[in-house]
């Protein structure tokens, strides 16, 4: 948002209500700054899923919003989801398995960056900041939930989003890894100066954002 000549950079959400009939679900009014993160936390059916589909742009119908959503000052309320900048981590990670890894990968760079040997190499980057080193041609059938969780992570982030969303990204990770790959996720992101707006019921993950809590009825 706008203070004179000044834009506010991360993701801000002005005055923010989203409501189903005559039930107010989302009631928000802050600012999630670059690198830092805010954790929604409620009970199944209490909005988590509505507030992001808010966010990216995949509202249904059926709900009345008002107020705005701003990402460093830019108003997302017109733009078409592709347009909005905003990188989303699901509990599945949605890999192709009919693709390599580097093939999954594939699919995060922008078009414009063109040239077989610059995406391969950009490719080959990502895999080797995350310890992936060489699996570019591996089949996303043979890597653990880990490795998978990392392949999802950098295929998104390849897509230099500006925001980053994770709905209930490591739910489905026992103890172990779901604390290695939160740990990453959250440095990640703010070495990037990504804002990130978590959604989940599991009081760990919002211990270790370390972040805000906003707790939804």
């Amino acid at each position: 948002m706008a203070d004179g000549n000044t834009i506010r950079p991360g993701l801000r959400f002005e005055k923010l209500t989203i409501s189903l009939g005559q039930t107010r679900l989302i009631s928000l009014d802050c600012t999630i700054a670059p690198g830092e993160v805010l954790t929604v936390m409620g009970p199944s059916g209490s909005g988590k899923s509505t507030l992001l589909a808010a966010i990216t742009g995949t509202l249904d119908p059926a709900f009345t919003m008002t107020g705005r959503i701003r990402l460093d000052g830019r108003d997302l309320s017109d733009l078409p989801t592709e347009a909005r900048q905003i990188g989303i981590l699901f509990q599945d990670e949605y890999l192709f398995p009919h693709l390599s890894v580097g093939a999954n990968l594939a699919f995060g760079l922008k078009p414009s960056l063109r040239g077989r040997a610059e995406r391969r190499a950009r490719i080959e980057a990502a895999l080797a900041e995350v310890g992936l080193a060489g699996f570019a041609d591996r089949d996303p059938a043979t890597l653990s939930g880990g490795q998978r969780a990392r392949v999802a992570l950098q295929r998104m982030l390849l897509s230099e989003p500006r925001a980053l969303l994770l709905d209930e990204a490591f739910s489905k990770l026992d103890t172990g890894l779901r604390a290695q790959i939160r740990a990453l996720v959250f440095e990640t992101a703010r070495n990037r100066a990504l804002p990130v707006l978590q959604v989940t019921h599991d009081h760990s993950d919002a211990e270790a954002a370390a972040g805000e809590i906003h707790a939804l009825a």
